[in-house]
């Protein structure tokens, strides 16, 4: 009776959390000129993009999904090497013959076969326009002198999708290169410390460059709450809170 219990018990654990494994993940839809645009929001700083029958990972990691059950990728966006953005399990796995990486110095360092934008570089690949933006630490350091990201390894980027301009931040804090964006239609900004960004550091970067859809990502257990609050101020700035720890 007892091993029955046991039984029973496993297989219903096992089934409730086979069911909060294959939770899909959130998703939405952003129109262009030239036809839709699907965000899905993995988790941390991990992004899935559709687009014109292409697919674009960006930063994909293990952690949070199951790789083998996600579109190979077209395009495959690596912001800098830190294990949380850079997973080579789960880029082999999404990895096909005619995948393009687009990474940084520090990750060709660990990946072989890819385009190397540095800080500044702008590409068009697989015909989407791709500017590489600055993303490095001011404020919050590993020691003293030593900052979190150190400023001409980590890469942000600006992707154009038709006529609309998506804005993937990357580990960074609010710097003056990310200040002086112009017409970014959709912001992904970290929010977490003591690695990237207070809500108050977000919520002055988005000021200045006001995105018309913000989105916190990489927050871990930031109360994102502090960030719609902070906004609230920004006419014309839309913070939308999806599931991004």
């Amino acid at each position: 009776m007892k091993n029955l219990f046991l039984f029973v018990f496993a297989g219903m654990f096992f089934c409730a959390f086979s069911a909060f494994a294959q939770e899909p993940f959130e998703s939405d839809i952003i129109k262009t000129a030239s036809g839709d645009l699907k965000i899905t929001f993995i988790g941390h700083g991990t992004l899935l993009f559709n687009f014109g029958g292409k697919v674009i990972h960006i930063d994909p990691v293990g952690q949070y999904a199951d790789y083998s059950k996600l579109p190979k990728a077209d395009i495959i966006l690596l912001t800098h090497e830190h294990s949380d953005h850079l997973d080579i399990k789960a880029i082999e796995t999404i990895r096909k013959e005619s995948t393009i990486l687009v990474m940084t110095e520090t990750c060709a360092a660990k990946i072989k076969d890819g385009i190397v934008l540095k800080n500044g570089d702008k590409k068009t690949v697989d015909g989407l326009e791709i500017d590489a933006v600055p993303a490095y630490n001011i404020v919050h350091m590993r020691s003293e002198g030593v900052p979190f990201h150190k400023k001409g390894t980590g890469n942000g980027y600006v992707i154009k999708f038709s006529d609309k301009k998506v804005y993937v931040a990357g580990d960074t804090e609010n710097i003056p290169e990310m200040k002086s964006l112009e017409k970014i239609d959709i912001a992904f900004l970290p929010m977490n410390l003591p690695y990237t960004m207070t809500p108050e550091m977000v919520a002055d970067g988005a000021k200045a460059f006001k995105p018309k859809i913000l989105y916190p990502y990489h927050y871990g257990d930031t109360d994102t709450s502090r960030i719609v609050s902070l906004m609230k101020d920004a006419p014309g700035v839309e913070v939308r809170i999806r599931k991004m720890k």
